[in-house]
């Protein structure tokens, strides 16, 4: 029988985790279990993404999974990629301790099916909350959004859209989890982000889209709650 390790430094957020993860299983289900990857084996390290070297790879597996053209491939795999990488570092930075979500400590699993892809770390190295940034986006997912972008010309704007939708629906839809109120916390972070103009949140945690992520050009066209396309079917296309 495999034993989970769980690292005493993620205490904070593992408890989120729990929590949301015994009411809701599918709100978490693309996070590593403890968070911290003890066998890496099926695991690709996320500098191979942010390197560029492994987007082929994870386009190719969007286009498989969705039936998407290339560009709404790269745009679903983007907003799948930033949502679940986002998510621990939201969760973290709502609790006061935030994992190191860099390229080098990331390890991602494609999946293909639901959940398209899983995210853990290497070490469970916890930050200061003002070292979110730097981590997380410097040293993450912008490499990963210019590759990209250079890949598919798909604009930056779109893609920073899902930047901020993973942000705020990270904390919207867990709110019932962390500590008080998720508004103040959510506005901080996209400032801090610099995507505060691209995503609207309501005060009944409603959250409204700036940006489309192509999912509506899918071959059964889908649209997400708080897409800026109206009058198609909803379907959360994360997974």
């Amino acid at each position: 029988m495999t034993v989970l390790l769980r690292a005493p430094e993620l205490s904070k957020i593992l408890t989120v985790i729990d929590t949301v993860g015994t009411r809701r299983p599918v709100a978490v289900h693309g996070l590593a279990p403890g968070l911290v990857v003890e066998d890496r084996s099926g695991w690709v390290p996320a500098t191979l993404f942010a390197d560029g070297s492994a987007l082929a790879a994870l386009v190719g597996a969007a286009r498989g999974r969705w039936g998407a053209g290339p560009s709404a491939a790269a745009a679903l795999a983007w907003k799948s990629y930033a949502y679940w990488v986002t998510l621990p570092a939201v969760l973290g930075y709502a609790t006061g301790a935030v994992p190191d979500m860099s390229a080098g400590n990331v390890l991602v699993r494609l999946h293909g099916a639901a959940p398209f892809l899983e995210v853990g770390l290497r070490t469970p190295r916890v930050l200061d909350t003002g070292e979110l940034r730097r981590t997380l986006l410097d040293a993450h997912l912008a490499p990963v959004l210019d590759g990209l972008h250079e890949r598919t010309r798909l604009g930056r704007r779109t893609l920073l859209g899902s930047l901020a939708s993973a942000v705020a629906y990270g904390l919207t839809r867990n709110a019932d989890a962390l500590p008080g109120p998720v508004g103040p916390t959510a506005a901080t972070l996209l400032a801090e982000l610099g995507v505060a103009d691209l995503v609207e949140i309501t005060p009944d945690l409603g959250v409204q889209r700036k940006t489309c992520c192509l999912a509506f050009t899918l071959p059964e066209p889908k649209i997400c709650s708080g897409c800026c396309v109206p009058d198609l079917p909803q379907h959360d296309v994360v997974d």
